[in-house]
């Protein structure tokens, strides 16, 4: 077989795994999209612009970073209520980011400087709100949860830098689970059922194990736990991103060195 035709035939391998493995993000997207897009209309009607929408993002990330700095102020570490409404509003932010998109689609609006401009204001909103988890645990003597919170920011950035630097290679890198609407989904989620357990279990709530003399579970592991979990795996999700984009850089040279 020529190399050339070798190379054809990994090139469709590849594409014949991607349907298949993108088909349930599809799937979500789509149905996703009919629950918002009455919303986005009401946007477009009132004047909203793609940057408006990502501008607003911006600022309710920031109102985040607010919400966990005032927490980590407050000299009462068993209230949990600014991990709820923190976690509340990192969902209300990510659904503007989530619909400047479709604004710019459905409005007819997109953009080249808007693409970056939107990119750009994810990268402050992400960090601005990772600003304020550390912060805020911190603050509250949870150094090691602290830690974990600052490694999940090193990991979500260099998910979205990998990507970028790859696609300015031309090369499409879009591999892993943790991208940016996984990401803003679990911290939002673990937030609000942080705030939520803590009126149910109670704030200072410990879970202790025969044998082991520190306790194994507290009430704000529900926000810690998915923060280490976002530590490992973004960080996973960049090294898969780089190696799949040395792959692909691979077999695009051998494709151009085919053709000489």
């Amino acid at each position: 077989m020529e190399t050339s035709e070798k190379i054809e035939l990994e090139v469709q391998q590849k594409s014949k795994k991607a349907p298949g493995e993108k088909a349930w993000k599809t799937f979500l997207q789509q149905g996703i999209y009919k629950i918002v897009n009455p919303f986005v209309r009401l946007l477009i009607r009132l004047g909203f612009t793609p940057n408006a929408v990502t501008t607003t993002g911006f600022i309710l990330n920031v109102g985040v970073a607010v919400i966990f700095i005032v927490g980590g102020e407050s000299d009462n570490r068993s209230d949990l209520s600014y991990v709820g409404w923190a976690g509340f509003l990192i969902m209300m932010a990510g659904l503007f980011d989530m619909l400047d998109g479709q604004v710019a689609r459905m409005g007819n609006m997109g953009s080249t400087f808007g693409a970056l401009f939107d990119s750009v204001l994810d990268r402050y909103s992400e960090l601005v709100m990772f600003l304020g988890i550390c912060y805020y645990l911190m603050s509250h003597h949870y150094f090691l949860s602290s830690l974990f919170a600052f490694i999940a920011m090193i990991g979500s950035m260099m998910v979205s830098y990998t990507r970028a630097r790859a696609e300015g290679l031309g090369v499409e890198c879009k591999g892993g689970f943790f991208q940016r609407p996984e990401r803003v989904v679990l911290i939002a989620l673990a937030g609000m059922f942080c705030g939520i357990g803590s009126s149910i279990i109670g704030p200072d709530y410990k879970l202790y194990v025969p044998g082991i003399p520190f306790h194994v579970f507290e009430t704000m592991s529900i926000f810690t736990i998915p923060i280490t979990i976002l530590a490992i795996f973004t960080n996973v999700t960049a090294f898969t991103r780089l190696t799949e984009a040395k792959k692909a850089i691979e077999l695009k040279e051998r494709n151009l060195a085919g053709k000489v």
